[in-house]
């Protein structure tokens, strides 16, 4: 059987929310990332080089994440107050 081109389609990346913890397609979600020199960023265009931790885009999953302590395992580092402090601050802004 010949396969129409409706039938191939793009598989769509997932990834799981640190916060919550609900899978969601890649592009919704905001990667947080921990470039190869040690700094901690909001990757918005999930292109950026080092490890990453996803969370939905709000700050109810960040908190949650925070407290939990995920996005520390999931980069493998400990992060300072300062940062946390500063990832609410852009995540409010949008």
């Amino acid at each position: 059987m010949k396969q129409t081109q409706t039938a191939q389609r793009k598989k769509v990346p997932e990834r799981r929310c640190t916060g919550c913890g609900e899978h969601f397609p890649k592009i919704e979600l905001i990667r947080i990332v921990r470039s190869p020199e040690g700094e901690i960023s909001l990757d918005k265009s999930g292109k950026k080089s080092g490890r990453g931790a996803y969370i939905c885009p709000s700050l109810k999953c960040l908190k949650k994440a925070r407290k939990s302590h995920r996005i520390e395992q999931n980069l493998e580092c400990e992060i300072p107050e300062s940062v946390y402090d500063a990832l609410e601050a852009q995540l409010g802004d949008e």
